[in-house]
Parts: C-alpha cells; structure tokens; sequence
C-alpha cells in the first residue's frame, strides 16, 4: 500500500496537465487521474501476479508523461511546486475543498473501520466473517486518491506518500490499538505540518519539505523510544 501510495501521487502530476489543457481546476484534473489509475491498478493487480512490477512501471511512466504535459500546457504553473508542493499559496477555496476531502474520507473510513481493519490483518479472517477484501482494497485506493488529489498542491507529489508513512510509522511505538495509532499518525501528522510551517516562517524553509522533516525527526524520537524501553 506504501508503494500504491507512491504511484497514486506521481501519476497525479498527468492530472494537473489535463487540467491545465482542459481549463478546470487542478484538484478535479488530480482526483480524477488517480480515481482512474486506482481503478485501473486494482483491475491490472487482480489478473497479474508481479504487483510491484505494475506499480513501478505505471508510477514512472505517468510520471514521465505528466511532466511533459506540464511542460507543454502548464503556462504558467511551476513544476518544482507542482512536485514539492507550495502550501503558503493554498487559497481559502482550496482550505474548503480540502475540508471536503478530510469530511469524505473520515465518513468511508468510520463507516468501513472493522472491515478495513479484518481485510488488512488477514485475507482468510476476512473470508471467514464475509468481508470481502477485494472490495475493502478497492475502497481503500480510493480513499488514498482523494488524500493525492486534496493534498498534492500543499506538500506536493514526490511528498504525499512521506505524510501517509512516516506519521503511521512513528505512531506504532506509541500505540496498542488501531483505534489509538490512527490517532496518534493523525496528531503527528498535524505536528509535523504546524513546526514545518514554524520552521519555514523563522528559517525560510520550503515548507512542504519541511513538514516532511519534522514528522521525520518524530519517528526517529519513536524509535529511540522503542529501542529504550526493549
């Protein structure tokens, strides 16, 4: 899923092209490039055995033809913030549309928890109890294309898959339930957006590497943590 994440966010950039040829706003050209390459993975995924195969060929490959087309129609458009984020120009119309995305997300994710939670821990408990994993996979990499689509113009496309890692990561040493990691990713992930912003104001910081950074220095926190208390 880490490296889902990974491809969502590069193939992503071919959305902001489109929408850059088409006239429309970036966040529906993003959601609708990764609701369709997620959908596209899930269906080249289930017939094809070498998973992480798909992922790097279809990752880069969008990637690469993204950029092009950025290049081509992006009048205008920076291809360093487009792939590193640029959160001092989000705008209160971008604050509301990804409020949107966070309220969407936290309904699918509060409503589908225990079967989320059965499907990741184990394809045959799944089974047992009737979730069907398929399905809960297929909602999940949806879920993660509307986090791309929301969050690539404020920590950019090489920089969203860090947010969906290094909070969780770090959360673990911290954590004895799922309910509680999810939590804490979700209380490290704010820390580390408020001190990269602090850091990027006092230190002139890009900010989107910076919030990357602080979240960075917490998991390192967490896992001095784990290796004292063992």
């Amino acid at each position: 899923m880490v490296y889902f994440g990974d491809a969502l966010s590069h193939a992503s950039i071919l959305g902001v092209a489109l929408a850059m040829a088409f006239g429309v706003s970036i966040y529906i050209g993003v959601a609708g490039i990764a609701g369709a390459i997620a959908i596209l993975l899930v269906v080249l995924t289930s017939k094809w055995q070498s998973m992480d195969t798909i992922l790097g060929v279809v990752a880069h490959s969008f990637l690469a033809v993204g950029l092009i087309a950025a290049s081509v129609f992006g009048t205008g458009v920076s291809i360093e913030a487009i792939l590193f984020g640029d959160i001092l120009a989000v705008t209160w119309s971008d604050v509301a549309l990804i409020w949107c995305g966070v309220v969407a997300i936290l309904g699918i994710v509060a409503a589908r928890w225990r079967n989320f939670i059965v499907a990741t821990v184990c394809d045959d408990l799944a089974a047992s109890v009737g979730v069907r994993v398929k399905l809960e996979q297929f909602i999940l990499t949806l879920c993660l294309a509307i986090v791309v689509g929301v969050a690539l113009k404020t920590v950019g496309a090489l920089l969203i898959t860090a947010f969906l890692i290094i909070p969780a990561a770090a959360a673990r040493s911290f954590s004895k339930t799922p309910e509680r990691m999810a939590a804490v990713a979700s209380a490290i992930g704010g820390v580390g957006a408020l001190g990269g912003l602090v850091a990027s104001y006092e230190l002139d910081w890009p900010a989107g590497p910076a919030m990357v950074a602080i979240c960075a220095l917490i998991f390192v926190v967490s896992r001095l943590r784990l290796r004292a208390d063992v």
